[in-house]
């Protein structure tokens, strides 16, 4: 089975590291199978559905103000006529479309696990991502064609490409299967509240540095019980927002 990603952008260039790139890369170019499906990867130019004479996609906003707007009709065309109707889809209702923006839910590790189980391999449903620039997007396309909003973080990016690229790098590891030993996800920072433990490997000194004695006896219990003081110790230390969470 198929899972095809779409995503509507003026610059599909952006997403070549992705694709190219470790494990994400292999996933999305359909070389690391989930357990049902292989992904695609496909991309819109949205500057492509433009009726102008220089192939401009916005317009300065009604109302006034600075920048401008992305226009609702070359998006609008770019999703039906660009997905939907050159690609055999019955309706709209075949695919699930999604914006990055400051209004959707800001995205952390469990979001992104929502994201990877629920809609990335949902089984019936391709997904859209829409890449805003300028000041945005015209409100009517968003309130007609789009079914969730997402936002990386209370910043503003240029574009959303790299907010596109965030979600899916750090949710395709959720797609069951894509990371082949599930306990490489359950044991990343922020799946029990706090962040990783300290890594070390060989050589066993370095610097005049020792790797932990208990690391090196091989007893599992007091391993564990040392990776869990140790998450608590550089969380406190770290990022002490999330004990109080």
């Amino acid at each position: 089975m198929i899972k095809r990603i779409w995503i509507l952008t003026l610059f599909p260039e952006f997403f070549r590291p992705l694709l190219e790139c470790g494990i994400s890369g292999q996933a999305l170019r359909g070389e690391r199978n989930s357990d049902e499906f292989k992904f695609e990867v496909h991309f819109i130019n949205i500057r492509d559905y433009s009726t102008t004479k220089y192939r401009s996609v916005d317009d300065s906003p009604y109302g006034g103000g600075p920048g401008m707007v992305m226009r609702a009709d070359i998006l609008r065309d770019a999703l039906v006529k660009g997905v939907v109707e050159s690609h055999g889809y019955e309706s709209l209702e075949k695919l699930h479309v999604i914006y990055t923006s400051p209004r959707g839910v800001v995205w952390n590790n469990k979001v992104a696990r929502d994201f990877g189980t629920r809609v990335l391999s949902h089984p019936e449903k391709d997904v859209v991502f829409i890449c805003g620039r300028y000041e945005g997007i015209d409100e009517r396309f968003l309130e007609k064609y789009v079914d969730e909003f997402y936002s990386i973080g209370d910043f503003v990016l240029t574009g959303g490409e790299i907010a596109v690229m965030t979600m899916l790098d750090s949710a395709v590891r959720f797609v069951p299967g894509i990371l082949g030993n599930k306990l490489s996800s359950e044991a990343d920072s922020f799946e029990d509240g706090l962040i990783e433990h300290p890594q070390y490997t060989k050589p066993a000194e370095f610097e005049g540095m020792s790797v932990p004695e208990v690391l090196m006896n091989g007893h599992h219990k007091k391993i564990l019980e040392w990776q869990r003081s140790e998450k608590e110790r550089l969380t406190k230390i770290h990022r002490p927002d999330l004990l109080k969470d």
